[in-house]
């Protein structure tokens, strides 16, 4: 059973910094693309940022400069640095990533979700 556990949301003020954190374990094969969406309430999930297995990185307009995705293979984590919070990044973030499981077919995998929360 292939689990993405995440941690490190919470409660911050507007220009604070939080880390968060995503761990995949399980009966892994190979794990390719990582990634973290968000979904602020009455919205759709956005992507915020995506990594590959190389370290190369893709990032929405509105996180550029201000957050950093990076991972260690070793480990099946990915992080998701984010600095100069702002309120309107106040969401619940979502980890994903692409994995092909022993006994079972390649697909994205979702973790249960982290508040974060950033006052003005």
């Amino acid at each position: 059973q292939v689990q993405l556990v995440e941690s490190g949301g919470g409660l911050v003020q507007a220009g604070g910094s939080l880390r968060l954190s995503c761990a995949a374990s399980g009966s892994i094969l190979s794990l390719d693309d990582m990634g973290w969406y968000r979904q602020a309430p009455g919205k759709q999930r956005e992507l915020v940022a995506t990594i590959t297995t190389g370290g190369s990185t893709k990032y929405a307009d509105s996180v550029k400069g201000r957050f950093t995705i990076s991972r260690d293979n070793v480990e099946n984590t990915v992080y998701l640095q984010m600095n100069s919070l702002k309120p309107e990044d106040t969401a619940v973030y979502y980890c994903n990533a692409d994995i092909l499981p022993l006994y079972n077919m390649r697909k994205g995998y979702w973790g249960q979700g982290t508040q974060v929360t950033v006052s003005s």
